[in-house]
């Protein structure tokens, strides 16, 4: 087995690192528990009654006396011993949301990013006073085995990690929901750094077992794909329409409980698993053709092997098509079959049930649903099609153009056939509507039409979703208003009701309560415990910026944050972090709009100044960079970016001229508990995506939520962050949307910036000489060549807003007092997004559901 506990070469540390030592501990090292042979009964809210709980599921489950356990061991029972306590409340959920018949919310997602578990669940049970101090009595740490858990690798970035704060929050409040996705068997990939450059790993998280699943094998789904679809006439004479599929495979359900805080409610994420109808062929095997025998599983299972197959080729489309299909056929036919009663009329399906979209990889639910309804229901097209649009609502995430999903006519007639029938007839049923609405105008119908003919033909599965859906939803006012004006403008003309905003938030028992401890608890003796689930009532902290001791203290657990960051990051990477710095910090996925160059640019230009002379070392600000980004493993451009980032960080931290003064890290393989540990020990917030580029973001909220100041743009929800902590408490910068616009129009030449901007040059230049390559003036033309040339997100147009930006950033760092109370004002006025207030809004304003108490 690959050691799992080395990154980069470095041993992880205990925060981070599961351990793979399997050898057993002898009783000196452990000592036994006097309940150690007692009988489970207790009740496991005391410490007595969890300690026998523990021992038992060490016993029963692990099959090893304590004296004689793993760590590995230990973390497992410790985990069972948790998931037994929430079961009874899970039952219990399932039991009152069926009697209650309530209306549930069906979230459909390729991802989410979870995070580890054992840490939530035990602070949503409140049982983490009470698991520390049992298995103290155990001679157990529990941060140890806390460090043991590995976390899922089920998401890529902010739409993965938004999927689960959604789902964490209508736990919280009460709201019957049901999440639905892929258990993918790798997830997304571990990122290594290989010479600087990104290496890709498989993440092999479920490598020492998973504690946290219930799988479900009696209950798999056949999902099927290809073959063709028939005309016959049924008994009633009627002629309809089948589907004669070539071939099929099983998903597999596995359950993931979900808790609410402290209120006993339970919900459920399932993933699906695809397995093979026939996974072995006995008669092949004993002919000898061992490979071919299990050929038929392999195929399967590869449909949840990994997040994102790369899609560069006709494969890896083909294989993305059938994750999102498998997933989604799946989870409706989990729901109609399992989750409503036998006798149900799916005429009134709306009253049971709303599918969320989670951007358009499950937006083929749609046909899907209309399959059932018409083929297997025996539904007339109208009332399917009535029933259908009122069960689905579509969220956008994007406002790039190839970044909206379109399948190849081709692939899907070839893949699932029936369901380009059912597309066909939804589009033409659709565009006599548009020529009813606009007579005469037939560019606009063609425009409008779910079926493109360029470049190749194909379907738009976002306005398949804008068909479809109830409502479609953007992220932040600004990707709202561009959503609805610029990307689908014919659509919100037509129904102006449909669009909506509703702007991103992010649970603060997570990001704020578990990742921040000092920062809660300071809040908590100030205000009391009641924001952990009210994030609005952070505003009663406004008065306390004004309060030196307070200031202090909440400094003091800035310092906290940021000794603990630089623990980890030593065992965990190397990295060794220096004292009194500003720490600026940049964690996203690297995408050219979220523009890490420009950042990289500004970092390049102080190091060239004082290299060249022009300042002083001395007069730098000490800062240390800090970044964090996976690349796309087929993005060519984004892994260059990496490898210069790399170089740059390797010349700068080992050059003695600015040695304390700038200091540049890139740990890599970026992860929620990495994030947990980086946000609240962060100073400054970089948010400098190309105004009309980003959704909303969410990294922005966590940050600004425990204490950082951002710089950015005007740009997804960094305009509701400015408006919320005033100007003075966030440094702007940088083109609006329509300057950008217009800009675009005029025609940009980033080569004219570079011309114009003495100190954007000597950046370049710097790097064109091969300072940072070893004396190789072309390693890093890619990069350079494409900032010169096409720039196609203005990084050099922003470049001398940015730096001036930087320079106030600088100025008000040196004002400890300032710089604290626009901290503290910050946490004071993002209350506003937290994930509870987004599920508020998706309730009132397109679910309509209701919490089961």
């Amino acid at each position: 087995m690959p050691d799992l506990a080395q990154q980069n070469g470095q041993p992880l540390p205990a925060d981070e690192s599961p351990s793979t030592d399997h050898r057993v501990y002898g009783p000196s090292a452990i000592p036994t528990h006097p309940l150690a042979t007692a009988p489970v009964g207790s009740p496991p809210h005391s410490v007595d009654g969890f300690v026998k709980e523990f021992l038992h599921e060490l016993n029963t489950n692990q099959g090893v006396a304590l004296s004689r356990s793993s760590i590995n061991d230990q973390y497992l029972a410790l985990a069972s011993t948790v998931k037994n306590y929430l079961m009874a409340r899970w039952l219990e959920t399932g039991r009152k949301t069926r009697e209650a018949k309530a209306k549930t919310v069906g979230y459909l997602s390729a991802e989410y990013l979870l995070g580890r578990q054992l840490g939530n669940a035990l602070m949503a049970s409140d049982l983490a006073e009470i698991a520390r101090r049992g298995l103290e009595l155990c001679g157990i740490d529990i941060a140890t085995l806390r460090a043991q858990e590995v976390e899922p690798g089920l998401g890529n970035g902010g739409l993965g990690r938004l999927a689960a704060c959604f789902i964490d929050s209508l736990a919280t409040m009460d709201v019957p929901c049901i999440g639905y996705g892929i258990r993918y068997e790798y997830g997304i990939f571990r990122q290594t750094f290989i010479d600087g450059r990104q290496v890709e790993q498989p993440d092999t998280w479920l490598a020492l077992g998973s504690p946290w699943e219930f799988p479900h094998p009696e209950a798999s789904v056949e999902v099927n794909f290809g073959g063709h679809t028939e005309r016959y006439t049924d008994a009633d004479g009627v002629e309809k329409t089948r589907w004669v599929p070539g071939w099929n495979v099983l998903g597999v359900p596995y359950n993931y409980m979900v808790p609410g805080y402290l209120n006993g409610r339970v919900n459920t994420l399932r993933l699906w698993s695809a397995t093979a109808t026939k996974a072995f062929d006995l008669q092949i095997f004993n002919s000898g053709d061992y490979a071919q025998a299990v050929r038929a599983q392999t195929f399967a299972e590869n449909i949840s092997k990994v997040l994102y197959p790369e899609d560069s080729t006709p494969q890896g489309k083909e294989l993305r098509l059938q994750q999102q299909y498998f997933f989604v056929a799946c989870s409706l036919r989990d729901f109609i079959d399992n989750e409503l009663e036998a006798d149900f009329d799916l005429h009134q399906l709306p009253e049971r049930i709303h599918f969320q979209l989670n951007d358009t990889h499950p937006v083929i639910a749609v046909p899907e649903l209309m399959r059932i309804l018409v083929d297997e229901r025996g539904f007339d097209w109208d009332e399917a099609w009535d029933v259908t649009k009122q069960c689905f609502a579509y969220t956008c995430h994007t406002l790039l153009p190839e970044a909206l999903e379109v399948w190849s006519t081709d692939l899907l007639g070839r893949l699932l056939p029936r369901h380009l029938e059912i597309i066909y007839r939804i589009n033409e049923e659709f565009l006599a509507e548009v020529r009813e609405a606009y007579p005469g105008d037939e560019l606009r119908a063609r425009g409008m039409s779910i079926i493109t003919e360029y470049p190749e033909r194909g379907v738009r599965m976002a306005f398949l979703a804008t068909v479809a859906g109830t409502k479609v939803n953007g992220v932040a006012a600004l990707h709202s208003q561009l959503l609805a004006d610029k990307v689908l403008p014919d659509f919100s003309e037509l129904w102006p009701d449909k669009f909506i905003n509703v702007t991103n938030g992010v649970t603060p028992r997570r990001f704020v309560k578990m990742a921040n401890p000092k920062l809660s608890e300071l809040i908590s003796d100030a205000i009391g415990s009641g924001w952990v689930t009210d994030l609005e009532r952070l505003k009663e902290l406004e008065p306390y910026a004004e309060d030196e001791d307070f200031r202090q203290q909440f400094r003091e657990a800035k310092a906290w944050n940021k000794q603990r960051l630089t623990q980890l990051l030593v065992t965990r990477d190397g990295i060794e972090l220096p004292d009194g710095h500003l720490l600026d910090v940049m964690v996203k996925r690297l995408h050219e709009y979220k523009r890490q160059s420009l950042k990289l640019l500004h970092i390049v230009s102080l190091y060239e100044q004082v290299l060249s002379g022009k300042i002083k070392a001395e007069e730098l600000t000490p800062r240390t960079v800090v970044f964090g980004a996976k690349a796309a493993p087929g993005y060519k451009m984004a892994k260059d970016t990496i490898h210069l980032i790399n170089a740059v960080a390797a010349t700068i931290n080992a050059d003695p001229i600015v040695e304390g003064r700038l200091k540049v890290a890139f740990p890599a393989n970026y992860n929620v508990t990495l994030a947990e540990k980086l946000v609240p020990a962060a100073d400054l917030s970089e948010q400098i995506s190309l105004a009309g580029m980003e959704a909303s973001g969410t990294g922005n909220m966590k940050f600004a939520l425990n204490g950082a100041l951002t710089i950015g743009t005007d740009d997804g929800a960094n305009v509701e962050i400015r408006q919320l902590v005033g100007d003075k408490h966030f440094f702007l910068f940088g083109m609006a949307e329509p300057e950008v616009a217009e800009l675009n129009a005029k025609g940009y030449h980033p080569a004219a910036y570079y011309e114009s901007n003495p100190q954007l040059k000597a950046a370049l230049d710097l790097i064109l000489s091969g300072h940072f390559s070893e004396g190789d003036p072309h390693l890093f033309d890619s990069v350079v060549y494409n900032l010169l040339q096409q720039d196609r997100f203005m990084a050099l147009a922003d470049f001398e807003s940015y730096i001036d930006a930087q320079q106030r950033v600088e100025a008000k760092y040196a004002d400890t007092a300032q710089w604290t109370r626009s901290a503290i004002l910050n946490v004071a006025r993002t209350g506003f997004f937290s994930s509870d207030r987004s599920m508020r809004d998706y309730i009132k304003r397109i679910w309509h559901t209701r919490p089961v108490l």
